[in-house]
Parts: C-alpha cells; structure tokens; sequence
C-alpha cells in the first residue's frame, strides 16, 4: 500500500456542500472533501476541529449545533448531527474500523468496515466523548464526559461510562 496525503484540511467556506447562514469557523479549523460536508444555519465549530468529509459518507450538521474544539468527526461511514447538539472538546466521532483478521495479519490490512452514527436534535455530548461506528442516539440524549459511546441509545436517556450504559432518563431522579 502506499501513502498518500490527505491534504491539508485548509479550505474556503464556498467549498462546502452546503454552508448555511451566520457559521462561525474559528481559528484553526480543518475540512477534508468539504464538497461531502453540510453544515446547517447558525453553527459554530470551535478552534482545531477537524471535519474529515468523506465521498463514501456525508457529514451532516444541524442548525444551531455546536462542535467544540479539538472535535474530531471522521464520516466516511457517514455522520447526521442533528439540530441544536452541543458536542464538546476533544469529542471523537468515528464511522470506520478495520475488520477483524486472525493473527499474525497487521490489523492495518485488514478491510475497513463502515456504519454511520446519528445524533438525534438536542443532544449532549461530553467532553472526550468517542462515538463508535453505529451509534445512533434519540432526541435529547446526555453523554458523560470520556464515555466510549457504541449502539443505540433511546431519546432523553443519561449515557455515560466504559462502554456507556444508560444510568437514567433526563428528569428521573
């Protein structure tokens, strides 16, 4: 196999698929095929994000969403983000993974295996979140700092933890 450059990530707003009104980019931003990237009305994406479009994945990003800094959303599996989700620094959200070869194979050979994670409107994500391929949250789901976030989480719920599991329902005490 041999290695190519992916670029450098700089690009001009009129590059995007779709680029709605009043987005703040702030310094530092990166935007890979930003010809496969969607970003809604009214959204900001914090310092040293990375948005790594993909021509096998769109990303999607909702109106009044926030992407904090240092977020890194690789979508070639494809990502939605919904309206008004807040995501916070150093979130990671990954579509792809390689699949599982016996040994002695390099796990780098292996073929990547892609599923797309949506993020339902209102949602939260916690500080150092990792979104797994597949994942899929409902409407309003809370995820706590660092959790490590795989399958499908029902609206309103509170995730949180290695791997992350359901503590409660938002307004449960």
């Amino acid at each position: 196999m041999t290695a190519r450059s992916h670029g450098t990530g700089r690009f001009h707003p009129s590059e995007l698929g779709t680029l709605g009104e009043g987005v703040v980019f702030e310094e530092g931003v990166l935007v890979f095929n930003p010809a496969h990237v969607h970003i809604g009305n009214h959204v900001y994406v914090g310092h040293r994000a990375m948005l790594k479009g993909d021509t096998r994945g769109e990303l999607r990003i909702g109106d009044g969403s926030w992407i904090g800094q240092d977020v890194y959303i690789q979508s070639a599996g494809g990502v939605t983000i919904g309206r008004r989700v807040g995501i916070g620094p150093r979130v990671s959200i990954l579509t792809s993974v390689h699949a599982e070869t016996p040994p002695p194979a390099p796990i780098i050979d292996a073929p990547l295996e892609f599923a797309p994670v949506e993020i339902g409107d209102g949602c939260d994500i916690g500080i150092g979140a990792v979104l797994l391929p597949g994942a899929k949250l409902g409407t309003c789901v809370q995820v706590g700092a660092n959790a490590v976030v795989a399958g499908e989480h029902p609206p309103g719920a509170i995730i949180a933890g290695v791997p992350a599991r359901m503590l409660r329902m938002r307004g449960e005490r």
